[in-house]
């Protein structure tokens, strides 16, 4: 996949790239294009996307525009620091060889994708603290996550309170804080890595899910989250369609729907299934969705065949929430 993506781009990089790329060298000029060029993005957003402005443009912008230039381009400066261009595949391959290193140093167990822009006062962080506590102990596993903040804070708190195993497998450009450091502000060290490549990072977190052995507890847990969390829940439920994503024995998948938070996906997909674009009963036979932690729990619970005697769940009373925004509370 990422030679496939090196050659795409190779043509818009310098002669002295290519031979890394697999490239030959070539005499002629390869042709101008305006999208291969790097843009400055705080001037594009400032400036809109017309042509050239005269120079004295930004240097009459309001106080507050300038304010906002000066934070924009740090932030790219930032994350060009964090994520230098790729030289090579070889770096990919590195990168995910890392990743399952430490996958393998902590345990499989159970994977939690969710925003990062959820607030610790929000009902949703706290039930997804609760939720990957009680897993946790209910499975007796490591709980991975993408180690940045939000929900995927929210279930290391809870494995914290577990006192299980943690794994994370961060990315420095979240998009919520902790975005200009590639360092956890409190997991040790050795529990965690900081990709470079959201490839990486993606197969680390499936690789973290499968299932090698009856003995081996796996889940995979989709919270409320924004369009990173749909990339990732959509990537993970088409390899269980097609069979493709490396383990031996099934993986239990569920969607949290705290709130309704998910009905209108759900009934876009069921409307995908009035279109013919997806099978009927398809979806449905892909993962369990579930409107609260109990539910959640007692599925994996009787997937494992956990005894009645070992599902001592000490979570809260689900009370119904009034829809509330993540940026208000």
């Amino acid at each position: 996949m990422e030679a496939a993506a090196a050659s795409s781009v190779g043509a818009g990089f310098g002669p002295q790239l290519r031979p890394a790329l697999g490239f030959r060298h070539s005499q002629r000029r390869a042709p101008s294009c305006p999208c291969l060029r790097p843009l400055r993005p705080a001037a594009r957003l400032l400036c809109g996307g017309g042509g050239a402005r005269p120079r004295g443009t930004i240097a009459a912008a309001s106080a507050g525009q300038r304010r906002q230039l000066g934070q924009l381009e740090a932030e790219a400066e930032a994350g060009s620091a964090l994520s230098p261009p790729r030289s090579s595949t070889h770096e990919v391959r590195e990168e995910m060889t890392r990743c399952f290193d430490l996958v393998r140093r902590l345990g499989r167990g159970a994977v939690y994708l969710g925003s990062s822009r959820v607030p610790p006062t929000h009902p949703h962080f706290l039930q997804t603290t609760e939720l990957a506590r009680e897993i946790a102990r209910l499975l007796d596993c490591t709980t991975w996550t993408g180690a940045g903040p939000g929900l995927m804070d929210a279930a290391i708190q809870g494995a914290i309170e577990a006192d299980k195993p943690i794994g994370g497998l961060k990315i420095a450009k979240e998009a919520g804080e902790w975005t200009s450091s590639g360092f956890h502000p409190y997991l040790p060290s050795e529990t965690y890595l900081t990709c470079r490549f959201f490839s990486a990072r993606k197969h680390g977190l499936v690789d973290a899910a499968v299932r090698s052995s009856p003995s081996d507890r796996t889940a995979v847990i989709a919270l409320p989250g924004g369009i990173g969390t749909l990339d990732e829940l959509f990537e993970i439920m088409a390899l269980i369609q097609l069979e493709r994503i490396g383990s031996e024995l099934p993986v239990p998948f569920l969607l949290l729907n705290y709130d309704s938070y998910y009905s209108k996906l759900l009934d876009f997909l069921n409307d995908c299934q009035d279109w013919g674009t997806v099978a009927p009963g398809e979806v449905a036979a892909l993962w369990k969705v579930c409107d609260g932690n109990y539910e959640a729990l007692e599925y994996l619970a009787e997937f494992y065949n956990v005894p009645a005697a070992e599902r001592n769940y000490q979570i809260s009373p689900q009370l119904k929430q009034h829809r509330t925004s993540y940026a208000m509370s």
